[in-house]
């Protein structure tokens, strides 16, 4: 053997080997954060995840919708990072719609999505621009934590009412902009975001850290982008297990105690679900 071939297959070993030990440390990551939260939710110990888990809740309703025949679009599909970094099997599982749907195309603005790895296709655009899909080729949109960072509502609606097919639907999951983590990302000045935001998630990586602007993150907001004479809604707000806590016990219960007083127009999260009328 050559000596270029052995220094290619050694490349590609040592390649191999990185992905493993930056996948173990990822899931090291997930399951630290589990352990902690089953401290204050005991249930986690049953399936690795809590009774009122956002990504479970919003995944079991878009799951509920789907169909095989079905064309689904990954609107800000990114790189596919809570493949790699969820240790929880049941909530990849719901996240995961390549068995569960006739094609899975991924679009973002970001040139990593083309290495998504739960993608059937992938496509980096510019929001500016139209998408790369034909008129009405849609029956389901998704979209995690993407709509805060839309800076050209009227453009994004526009494009996502042309590529969904008539009886489609449009499942989002966002930050309520009345909510506290909006607010308060809003009102702090961005050092202190940063500082905060760091010590609240360690963990967070800073790939996945995109400017917010909430032009989209109300209900009022959803009803002027995408009419009620086009579009039927059946959205709600929710509040999750505290997410910005930095693994401490005082300020996790203190958390706890916000979610329990808020009252639901200012939840911290908007799950949505539109559906294109016929």
């Amino acid at each position: 053997m050559s000596a270029e071939l052995e220094l290619a297959r050694g490349m590609r070993d040592e390649g191999r080997y990185r992905a493993l030990i930056t996948f173990i440390s990822q899931q090291s990551e997930s399951s630290m954060a589990a352990s902690f939260q089953q401290q204050f939710y005991t249930e986690i110990g049953a399936g690795g995840f809590t009774r009122i888990d956002g990504t479970v809740a919003f995944y079991q309703r878009v799951n509920s919708l789907l169909k095989k025949e079905a064309v689904l679009l990954d609107y800000g599909a990114g790189r596919g990072a809570w493949h790699m970094e969820d240790s929880c099997e049941y909530r990849r599982s719901l996240r995961n719609f390549r068995s569960r749907t006739a094609c899975v195309i991924g679009v973002d603005v970001d040139e990593a999505v083309m290495q998504n790895p739960t993608l059937d296709e992938a496509h980096v655009f510019n929001p500016n621009d139209r998408l790369p899909l034909s008129d009405a080729s849609i029956d389901i949109i998704v979209s995690d934590f993407v709509f805060e960072h839309i800076s050209d509502p009227a453009q994004t609606a526009s494009e996502l009412d042309r590529v969904l097919k008539p009886g489609g639907w449009l499942c989002a999951r966002t930050p309520n902009r009345y909510g506290y983590i909006a607010l308060s990302n809003l009102l702090a000045p961005e050092a202190i975001r940063k500082r905060v935001l760091n010590i609240a998630q360690p963990s967070r990586k800073e790939e996945d850290v995109f400017p917010a602007v909430y032009f989209m993150n109300s209900f009022r907001a959803l009803l002027k982008w995408f009419p009620s004479a086009r579009f039927e809604h059946f959205s709600y707000s929710w509040d999750a297990e505290p997410g910005y806590h930095a693994n401490n016990k005082i300020l996790f219960r203190s958390m706890k105690i916000v979610h329990y007083i808020t009252p639901p127009s200012l939840r911290s999260t908007l799950m949505i679900f539109i559906r294109k009328r016929l």
